[in-house]
């Protein structure tokens, strides 16, 4: 069987070559020292996912994820990094990163994160279930939304946390529930994750008025279609 293919964008050659040694024998991984090194490979080749250290020579990672995005909006991005401000992660997330792993960290829960990403891509792949969403058409195989101005594509986290909503529409979602389905915790950080995802996703569904998704105050969230 073939093995993903894993980006990783690191600079620190210690660090580097014990994630490599502990991964390589589970993925097919392609290590890189600078961003402008991982990029240009990125442009070669065909990756399934992304680990991208933030402090980084010739290109940071912010910068490397923006091009990332640039061009494929649906591959998984996790970063990796010393860098533990709230303000850090939460830009990461809103450059459209899919997970935000500080170190120091263990490699169980890297292989467990990568593990989750792979899986909903593969699930999502293998779905070719298309959903009405008022004049949205959303295809969560593709991470797409299509109106007839023309089409968006979704992040995979956004995809997700859309097609829970769908599966739970005129409902109540209480803000644990919804972090424990998407992210598998409901930590902190996790609910300021989903903040900027719902932030994102009300941004993209705007343009529908039949449609939205209600902050119920202490409680979570009632995504509504009339």
């Amino acid at each position: 069987m073939e093995k993903s293919k894993i980006l990783y964008a690191e600079d620190d050659q210690t660090i580097a070559f014990l994630i490599q040694d502990s991964l390589e024998n589970h993925y097919d991984i392609s290590c890189f020292s600078d961003g402008e090194s991982a990029l240009e490979a990125f442009q070669r080749q065909n990756f399934d996912i992304c680990l991208l250290d933030i402090m980084m020579p010739e290109m940071n990672g912010f910068e490397l994820a923006e091009h990332i995005r640039s061009r494929n909006s649906e591959i998984p991005i996790i970063f990796i990094s010393a860098k533990a401000l709230k303000e850090d992660r939460i830009k990461g997330l809103k450059i459209g990163a899919d997970d935000y792993l500080v170190k120091p960290f263990s490699i169980e829960e890297l292989i467990l994160k990568i593990e989750v990403f792979l899986r909903r891509s593969k699930k999502t792949n293998n779905s070719p279930q298309k959903y009405k969403v008022g004049k949205f058409d959303f295809d969560p195989r593709n991470y797409t939304l299509q109106d007839p101005h023309g089409t968006t594509t979704l992040t995979q986290r956004e995809s997700d946390l859309l097609f829970y909503f769908i599966r739970n529409k005129n409902t109540v979602l209480k803000r644990q529930d919804i972090l424990k389905a998407i992210w598998g915790d409901d930590d902190y950080f996790m609910g300021r994750s989903l903040d900027v995802f719902i932030s994102r996703l009300r941004k993209v569904l705007a343009k529908e008025e039949n449609i939205g998704i209600e902050n119920l105050h202490g409680i979570g969230f009632r995504f509504s279609e009339k």
